[in-house]
């Protein structure tokens, strides 16, 4: 017996650890990963009681889930921004996620086998593969971590209870206590208290029939009366990221979508979602909002959805797991189904992590009532066999659409329709590799789509300035700004474009703006820094630079642009750090080395300073004023000749270089 428990144990988690093991090889994507992760600053930071009490009260994402931003920080501190670390995380939660659902079903039912079966299933299935190889749904993982302890120690206060144990409270409390832990992951977990009250039926035996006939009016008071905590903590989360969802912007209105559609769409995807279980294709990252689905299929799904409910409760007496199975499936993605529509999607992957695992409990403990002949259970062994292995290959080749954004949002717009997210972030991934043409066309595509969705106009925008096209990026942004006000991505590239059009007022009105709707934003700290500086508010400029390196610490630019304020301040000390900082972290700024030439120039550190001229002339050579500055060095070196040079190739590349000029003259007597 404790050989074989101790071979499901390694095998569980070696396999499954080796099945998801390629997912450390994969990237960051572009799609939540930037606000959870790579574009935070909060995050990077790592741990700190700051970042925690900030973890504690933002509605950033627009989620209330603090313990999963600690745990992201916590991934920063150990990992920096190497993706493969925040994978093993996730990898690593999904394991113990699989130890923990075996040892639970198997402490609830005695059933070792077919607690097994669920737990590998549960483990191996493609559906999963967003949960774990998808480093901002860290939240699916961990909450389900605290769900799965909050179940553990339910049931042993549940046995202890029945024979008046001394630990019952401990475990009550314990139980308490991992649900409201979990509730900081992922406010989903808001169905668990519904689940305790399923389990209490089957397997605990805790209600005698499934219309809750308990024999015992003192013993019913009592279930009911034990769940309150867990119901009061279940609605102050609901409560919470209603509100927090509802002021960013993430909760549509009925006038996007209406109560009738909102209904249709929870019938099909209920459909859907057992379709995708069963028969695992095409899956995809989002699967957009339709906004309207066939008459003929919602009425399929509608009486799918009635039939299957009406079959179990009649099977309740004789086969319990099929009710508890289907109503943990049901209950456990009401708050993800769309009644309350948050997002564009029309259903996910991801929403199926702990809801799919009542599905799971129906086929693993339904399925083996099926073969009564030493025949037939040979071949339900079999087919459990074979659909793991087939799931386990599923699951491989679906980690690798995982490894970049152009993997991922490539298979996405293969696999659906009209999918205008999935070619927006293909377009934002494409222009970062710097195929601009590409990203336009993607871009195009998104908007032809949905000519409302703000990101691909603001996206569109910013790769018309990148061409130089500003006048026309600028009708991008205000087009994205008509659709949400408040997106302060858009305010910024609009500052920017019109500072190229020498409209510096607006776009420092603009920059201002962005601050206003997100004070922790390095780019525009960054922009103002320079817009005063131009200004010669040269202390306040300072004040902006220095908050948007606080915000972003490897920010070269904000380091060059503040060496460029200490410059003119004549702090040369100053400006000689912030400037060797910026090329400690981007080697190849050829006007950095250029600027911190001059102020070793102005220090009296010729030959430092010439070396700096030198090297941003290597990175680029047809830069006047490295040229000259470079020549005026040599010149108060003695070195006439080569500094006639320089003057002449300055002259050369700028034919009005007055400067050059006057010196090429002197020389020429």
């Amino acid at each position: 017996m404790q050989r074989r428990n101790a071979f499901i144990w390694l095998s569980l988690a070696l396999v499954t650890c080796g099945l998801y093991l390629p997912a450390l090889w994969n990237d960051f994507v572009n799609y939540d990963d930037p606000a959870y992760v790579t574009s935070n600053a909060h995050v990077q930071s790592g741990l700190s009681w700051q970042n925690a009490h900030w973890a504690f009260l933002t509605g950033e994402a627009s989620n209330w889930h603090p313990l999963t931003w600690i745990s992201h920080m916590a991934d920063c501190q150990i990992y920096g921004l190497r993706a493969g670390g925040h994978h093993l995380t996730n990898v690593l939660l999904h394991v113990a996620n699989t130890l923990l659902l075996f040892a639970l079903l198997r402490q609830m039912t005695g059933a070792t086998w077919r607690s097994a079966a669920a737990a590998a299933l549960f483990a191996w299935h493609p559906l999963r593969v967003e949960s774990v190889a998808w480093v901002a749904e860290r939240k699916d993982v961990l909450s389900a971590f605290f769900w799965l302890l909050t179940m553990i120690a339910y049931v042993r206060y549940a046995n202890e209870s029945k024979v008046q144990g001394p630990r019952s409270k401990v475990f009550y409390t314990l139980s308490l206590a991992c649900f409201a832990l979990g509730l900081m992951a992922k406010p989903m977990l808001v169905t668990l208290p519904f689940v305790l009250l399923l389990v209490d039926y089957w397997p605990l035996g805790r209600i005698s029939n499934f219309r809750f006939e308990i024999s015992n009016r003192r013993a019913s008071g009592w279930l009911l009366l034990e769940k309150v905590p867990f119901f009061l903590l279940a609605v102050v989360s609901s409560a919470v990221t209603f509100f927090v969802q509802k002021r960013g912007g993430a909760v549509s209105s009925l006038n996007v979508l209406t109560i009738g559609q909102r209904l249709a769409n929870a019938l099909v995807s209920y459909f859907r979602y057992v379709g995708k279980l069963l028969w695992p294709v095409n899956l995809s990252v989002l699967y957009p909002h339709p906004r309207s689905w066939p008459v003929w299929l919602i009425i399929a799904a509608g009486v799918f959805l009635a039939g299957v409910s009406v079959a179990v409760i009649l099977a309740a007496r004789r086969k319990p797991y099929l009710a508890v199975g289907w109503f943990w499936f049901v209950g456990c993605l009401v708050p993800v189904i769309g009644l309350v529509q948050v997002g564009v999607q029309s259903m996910a992957d991801r929403y199926s992590y702990v809801p799919g695992i009542g599905l799971l409990i129906m086929i693993c403990w339904g399925v083996p009532e099926l073969s009564r002949s030493p025949g037939s259970q040979r071949i339900v062994s079999a087919g459990c066999v074979t659909a793991l292995v087939l799931c386990m290959l599923a699951t491989f080749f679906q980690i690798q659409y995982w490894k970049n954004s152009l993997t991922l949002f490539g298979h996405a717009v293969e696999v659906t329709s009209n999918n205008y997210l999935a070619y927006n972030n293909l377009g934002f991934f494409l222009d970062h590799d710097g195929k601009m043409d590409e990203a336009m066309t993607n871009y195009q595509k998104s908007i032809a789509i949905n000519p409302n969705y703000e990101e691909a106009q603001n996206n569109m925008g910013y790769v018309l300035a990148e061409k130089g096209r500003h006048a026309e990026a600028v009708n991008y942004y205000l087009a994205a700004l008509r659709i949400q006000p408040g997106l302060a991505e858009a305010h910024n590239n609009l500052g920017n474009a019109l500072a190229e059009l020498g409209k510096s007022d607006e776009a420092l009105a603009e920059y201002q703006r962005t601050l206003e709707l997100k004070p922790d934003h390095a780019d525009a700290h960054n922009n103002i820094g320079i817009a005063l500086a131009m200004r010669g508010r040269f202390d306040e400029a300072v004040l902006h630079l220095k908050e948007a390196i606080r915000l972003r610490p490897s920010y070269a630019s904000a380091h060059s642009n503040l060496g460029n304020a200490f410059a003119v301040q004549h702090k040369l000390d100053e400006a000689a750090r912030e400037y060797q900082i910026a090329l400690a972290l981007k080697p190849d700024d050829a006007q950095a080395h250029n600027n911190l030439g001059n102020v070793l120039s102005e220090q009296g550190r010729l030959d430092d300073a010439a070396k700096q001229y030198t090297r941003a002339l290597e990175l680029k050579a047809d830069n006047p004023e490295a040229n000259y500055n470079l020549g005026m060095v040599l010149l108060q070196q003695g070195k006439r000749d080569e500094a006639l040079k320089h003057f002449q190739e300055a002259l050369r590349l700028r034919p009005s270089y007055a400067e050059a000029q006057r010196q090429i003259a002197a020389l020429s007597k």
